[in-house]
């Protein structure tokens, strides 16, 4: 899923830098970056941000299907972004916050019953 900003984004990176083959190349050029490469850009953007929490590429994964079903996204649309054969799979990445929980309105609360002494 490709937001128009990050397109944009994306877009002038490769007016500038003219990549060739690779969006991404390695330092040489013969091939793309190395999937280690962005685990290490990763660690070293939460160094610099002070982030202490252990945070890889594949936790932005988990905070991408969680940030998606906290807005409100059918948990099954969620399954077909992440490319996902199993929704059991999904449910495993898209974790609900106790904030969400918290939230959320008993269906209790919309009875309307009168509660009459018997006698």
């Amino acid at each position: 899923m490709l937001s128009p900003q990050l397109l944009e984004i994306l877009r002038v990176y490769w007016r500038l830098t003219k990549p060739g083959r690779w969006l991404f190349p390695r330092r040489d050029g013969r091939g793309p970056i190395h999937p280690q490469t962005l685990g290490i850009a990763c660690r070293a953007a939460c160094e610099f941000l002070g982030v202490e929490k252990r945070v890889t590429v594949h936790t932005l994964r988990h905070s991408f299907a969680t940030h998606l079903l906290e807005a409100g996204t059918d948990i099954r649309i969620i399954q077909v972004l992440l490319g996902h054969r199993s929704l059991a799979t999904t449910t495993l990445y898209a974790q609900v916050s106790t904030a969400v929980i918290g939230r959320t309105a008993s269906p209790f609360d919309h009875l309307h019953l009168e509660i009459t002494p018997s006698g």
